[in-house]
């Protein structure tokens, strides 16, 4: 149900899609059965997320492209990463040279599946620039 209305769990996923916490519940572990014959008054909060909350760091699959090309892992980094920007992983720079929005289709829709960073190390990438003008000069 939406916040604001009755609701018949103590959680409940709220409408901004944020639990809702609950005021007046005793989290101590008592003998006492879970229903008392005196109810204690329960006030449930919703609280809509922030501005960037949620999409302050996203899930990404980290792969070195140069060959052999190699997985770095998981790595929570900003939604916003683009091409050509420097990220440091496992305490490394890279730059990223491609970012990839998997979907699937689902019931009728397209729901992401997978975000994939290809990044190759700066060392790397400042040789390829180095060749890249010395091919254009000549």
């Amino acid at each position: 149900m939406a916040c604001g209305l009755s609701c018949p769990s103590p959680l409940h996923l709220g409408a901004a899609g944020s639990y809702s916490s609950v005021k007046g519940l005793s989290t101590s572990s008592s003998s006492s059965p879970a229903f008392s014959s005196s109810p204690a008054a329960v006030e449930i909060v919703c609280k809509k997320r922030e501005w960037g909350e949620r999409e302050s760091f996203a899930p990404y699959y980290v792969t070195v492209v140069t060959p052999p090309p190699r997985n770095l892992g998981i790595h929570s980094l900003p939604p916003n990463t683009q091409c050509g920007e420097t990220v440091e992983v496992k305490g490394e720079p890279y730059v990223v040279s491609g970012v990839t929005y998997r979907y699937h289709l689902r019931r009728g829709k397209y729901e992401p599946s997978e975000k994939r960073l290809d990044v190759q190390s700066l060392g790397r990438y400042f040789v390829n620039m180095y060749f890249d003008n010395l091919l254009e000069t000549s």
